[in-house]
C-alpha cells in the first residue's frame, strides 16, 4: 500500500515577512549591477527559486552576460561561463578521460570533470555551437547528472543553467532543437531600453562597468529561500486554471482559441504545467503572498510557454508570434472556467444587453 507524504506545513504571513526581505535584497541588488530591466531580474529569480534552467534572448551588448554573472555572485553560489562557438565539442563542457600514469608505474582513466560541474552554468550564444554540442546539456538539464563510459556523475546541488542566446535571424546560429527548449523553464527577451536608462549608464559607469554586489546572500539565506518554496500553498482552482491553459494550448482542444487552432501545430507540454505551477509559486512569494492566485499564474504563462508553442507556416506568413497566441489564450480563458456569456436576452430573443 502507497503511503502518500505528510503536505508540508503552510507559510504564515510573520513567517514570509523575513523571507520575503531576503528575495528583496537580491533583487535590489540585480537593479543595481543591471539598470532598467527589474521586471526582467523579478522573472529570473523566480526561476532560480523554482530550480528551473532560463532562456535569455537579445542582441549582443543588452546586458545579458553581465546580469548573469552578477546573479552567481549574489547568490554566492559556483559560477561557470563556457561560450558556446560552432567548434565546441561536449567534452568541452561534460569533461573527458585522460589516461594518466599511476605512483606505480602503470596506466589508469581518470575522469577530468568539465565546466557543467558547478551551481550556475552561463551557456553563452548557446545557438552559435552545432546541435551535437547543444545535446550534450540535455540530460545535465533534466536528470543533474552526466553519464560518459557508463558512469552517471551528479552534479551539484542547486544546478542551473542559464543560456543567453542571439535571435536566430542573426547568421551562425543553430535554432535549439525542441527538447532542449521544453527544458527551460522559462524564455525571457531583452528588449530596448529607454533614453533615460542610456544616460543613467553612460553618466554614472565608465566604460560600462556595473558595480560589484556588496551584499551575497548566504548558503543559510538561500537554504531558506528554497524551504520557503517548498511550503507555498497552489490552491486548486489555480491549478485548474494552468491545467486549462495548456490543454488549451492544443489546436482541437475544448478550450482552444480561433489564433491556436489556425496557428500552432503542436501545444505546450506536460513540463509547461509543472514549470507554470511551480514559477507561479515562486512569484506569489517574491510579492509576499503565502498563497498562488490566478495574478501570479498569469504572469509567468507567457515566459512558461512563448518557446513550447509550434507554430505553422501560416503564423510566419501573418507574422504572429508566440507571445501574441499566448496573450490571446489569457484574454479568452474565464479564470472561473465558468464560461459567463457576454450578452444576456432580456423580453425578447432579438434583444441583448451586455452581461
Amino acid at each position: 500500500m502507497t503511503t502518500l507524504a505528510t503536505p508540508p506545513k503552510l507559510m504564515q504571513p510573520e513567517e514570509l515577512k523575513p523571507v520575503v526581505e531576503l528575495a528583496e535584497r537580491a533583487l535590489a541588488q540585480m537593479d543595481r549591477v543591471l539598470l532598467g530591466r527589474s521586471r526582467l531580474h523579478r522573472m529570473v529569480l523566480a526561476g532560480v527559486l523554482s530550480r528551473g534552467h532560463i532562456l535569455l534572448e537579445g542582441l549582443p551588448g543588452v546586458g545579458k552576460t553581465a546580469m548573469i554573472k552578477a546573479l552567481g555572485q549574489i547568490l554566492n553560489l559556483q559560477f561557470r561561463r563556457v561560450q558556446f562557438t560552432p567548434d565546441l565539442m561536449p567534452s568541452d563542457i561534460l569533461g573527458t578521460h585522460i589516461l594518466r600514469e599511476t605512483a606505480g608505474g602503470g596506466r589508469e582513466m581518470t575522469f577530468q570533470q568539465g565546466p557543467v560541474f558547478t551551481n550556475i552554468l552561463l551557456a553563452d550564444e548557446i545557438n552559435r555551437a552545432s546541435p551535437k554540442t547543444q545535446s550534450a546539456l540535455l540530460e545535465a538539464m533534466q536528470e543533474r547528472s552526466v553519464t560518459l563510459l557508463g558512469n552517471t556523475r551528479m552534479l551539484p546541488d542547486p544546478f542551473f543553467v542559464l543560456a543567453s542566446q542571439n535571435p536566430i535571424e542573426l547568421e551562425g546560429t543553430y535554432p535549439l532543437p525542441e527538447a532542449q527548449l521544453d527544458r527551460f523553464l522559462f524564455k525571457l527577451t531583452l528588449g530596448d531600453i529607454s533614453t533615460d536608462v542610456l544616460e543613467d549608464i553612460i553618466s554614472t559607469r565608465r566604460r560600462g562597468e556595473p558595480p560589484v554586489p556588496d551584499r551575497p546572500l548566504s548558503g543559510e539565506e538561500l537554504s531558506r529561500l528554497f524551504a520557503a518554496m517548498e511550503r507555498m500553498y497552489l490552491p486548486r482552482p489555480v491549478s485548474r486554471y494552468i491545467s486549462r491553459l495548456v490543454a488549451a494550448s492544443h489546436p482541437g482542444g475544448a478550450e482552444a482559441t480561433a489564433d491556436v487552432n489556425a496557428y500552432v501545430t503542436y501545444g505546450a507540454s506536460p513540463r509547461a504545467a509543472i514549470a507554470m505551477a511551480e514559477s507561479a509559486r515562486a512569484y506569489a512569494l517574491l510579492a509576499g503572498r503565502p498563497s498562488v492566485g490566478f495574478e501570479d499564474a498569469r504572469a509567468v504563462a507567457p515566459a512558461v510557454m512563448n518557446h513550447r508553442l509550434i507554430l505553422n507556416y501560416k503564423a510566419r506568413f501573418d507574422r504572429i508570434g508566440e507571445l501574441a497566441v499566448v496573450q490571446g489564450l489569457l484574454d479568452s480563458l474565464d479564470e472561473a472556467g465558468l464560461n459567463l456569456p457576454t450578452e444576456i436576452e432580456i423580453d425578447s430573443p432579438g434583444q441583448k444587453e451586455p452581461a
